[in-house]
């Protein structure tokens, strides 16, 4: 398959091909066509980038700027100089001890399904929790009134651990409910 170059070409004719004689008229012709051909616009989007910058900022502008919070009012005290005292305003430990109940109590609320097969047990918890919630103010009106002491905190804390236990309590009955409504789906079924 190796073979010289020169073997290969010896036979080799070049043909002779001749150009027409307009030949070098075409070429120019055709060559300042080209070069005057209008090139096709290219479309300027500076304006478009500047929108979605002004777009942008108004956004970010809204999103940080600051505003009254409509849902929580700001309530007037009629004794200014008396601040109210809560299980959070007492240390910063205790501030998280309630932010920490507080907010597990209501992730634990918001995860909560309600169908109809579960609605009474549902109901039934939170009314219990109700009680509880309005047990709390009156535990913290007490704090406020008798001041800081042992008991009260103490009280405070049991009863936001008791909100959070009956929610896992009720999480797990519902739970249960569910896997028994299957299984029954399931036998059903068979």
């Amino acid at each position: 398959m190796q073979q010289d170059i020169r073997d290969l070409l010896k036979d080799f004719k070049e043909e002779n091909v001749e150009m027409s004689a307009n030949h070098s008229t075409k070429f120019e012709d055709l060559l300042q066509q080209e070069i005057h051909q209008q090139k096709p616009k290219k479309r300027n989007f500076k304006w478009l980038s500047m929108a979605a910058s002004v777009v942008l900022l108004i956004s970010l502008a809204i999103q940080f700027y600051p505003s009254k919070n409509i849902e929580n009012p700001i309530e007037i005290e009629s004794n200014p100089t008396l601040k109210e005292i809560s299980l959070g305003s007492i240390s910063p430990e205790f501030q998280t001890i309630e932010n920490y109940y507080k907010n597990s109590i209501n992730m634990e609320i918001s995860q909560l399904e309600m169908t109809d097969d579960n609605k009474e047990i549902v109901d039934g918890y939170l009314i219990k929790i109700a009680e509880l919630t309005k047990e709390y103010k009156s535990l913290t009106l007490e704090l406020n009134t008798k001041g800081v002491n042992d008991s009260t905190i103490d009280a405070l804390i049991s009863n936001l651990q008791l909100r959070l236990q009956l929610l896992k309590r009720l999480k797990k009955q519902l739970k249960q409910l569910k896997n028994l409504n299957t299984k029954q789906n399931e036998t059903q079924i068979i």
